[in-house]
């Protein structure tokens, strides 16, 4: 599990993840867990059909799971659901907009649904970003449809932002502009963002943890900066490698004609041989190599 080392142990959680369970004909989400603090950003990483969007849908509550349970600001869903609902901000890849609405639609529902939405904030969103306000969604871009959600969640008074492949199909330049408000956004120490995706790169930016999942299970949890302290990516000759794997030290090993790279961790170091090249990796390299060889991590 994660070791926290600053000062915010006190206080309760942003969002805690107690042995999430659920299980689909051919999928088992098995007993996910994992806490997010108050004021960090988490990307919860992993392969498609991991289990990320499962996870979300039971934290949102659009799923219900087997067992487990799932605790925001400290509460469970059913001490307060409106509380519960209204403090969440959840922004996919999918619009939950119907295609035969428009803008002004879009403000009725939200202001139907939920208390703190602000007219005022979401126009101001609507017209930074461009966006049409009398064509209906269904003639919308998947680049403008995100955009709607991120303003109609940035609108209200959430507490916590869930994102599942929320910057896909933005352009390069939305998507700094995005992961600027998400560093804007958790400034006070009070909110928080879990941010699912596979574009690690933007994790690499903003992320203050990262959670790996495959195959429904957690494989690791650390703070990102933890995470590239603890393992080096190794290259070298084939001939390095003679005698095998055999201590099980080298993760997620690949060949190709000019020799091997792999992961090790950083304790094991002083058992590769002399010309062994070391680099410290990046995250993406990291869940590369380990979702290659997870078989030979050792989960705390």
């Amino acid at each position: 599990m994660m070791e926290y080392d600053r000062g915010y142990m006190a206080d309760t959680p942003m969002l805690e993840v107690r042995d999430l369970t659920k299980q689909y004909k051919g999928f088992l989400l098995d007993k996910v867990s994992f806490t997010l603090p108050k004021g960090f950003i988490m990307g919860y990483v992993g392969p498609n059909g991991a289990g990320k969007s499962t996870t979300l849908g039971l934290i949102t509550k659009t799923h219900r799971a087997d067992a487990g349970e799932v605790l925001l600001d400290g509460k469970r869903y059913e001490e307060d659901p409106v509380s519960y609902k209204e403090k969440i901000g959840y922004v996919s890849s999918v619009s939950y907009f119907r295609p035969t609405m428009n803008i002004k639609d879009a403000v009725l529902l939200l202001r139907q649904f939920y208390p703190t939405f602000s007219k005022e904030k979401f126009y101001h969103y609507v017209k930074a970003w461009d966006l049409p306000e009398k064509k209906k969604f269904s003639a919308f871009s998947t680049g403008m449809m995100v955009k709607l959600m991120f303003a109609a969640v940035l609108s209200r008074e959430t507490r916590l932002l869930i994102l599942d492949e929320a910057t896909n199909g933005l352009d390069i330049l939305f998507r700094e502009e995005i992961l600027k408000l998400l560093q804007q956004y958790i400034e006070d120490g009070e909110h928080s963002v879990l941010f699912a995706t596979h574009i690690l790169d933007d994790l690499e930016q903003i992320a203050d943890y990262i959670v790996m999942v495959e195959d429904g299970r957690v494989l690791l949890q650390d703070t990102k900066e933890a995470l590239t302290e603890s393992y080096i990516l190794v290259k070298g000759d084939e001939s390095l490698l003679a005698g095998g794997n055999r201590d099980g030290y080298l993760l997620g090993v690949k060949r190709s004609a000019y020799g091997f790279s792999a992961l090790i961790k950083a304790d094991n170091a002083a058992l590769l041989p002399a010309g062994t090249v070391m680099e410290k990796p990046d995250v993406s390299q990291i869940m590369s190599y380990l979702m290659k060889g997870h078989e030979k991590l050792d989960i705390n």
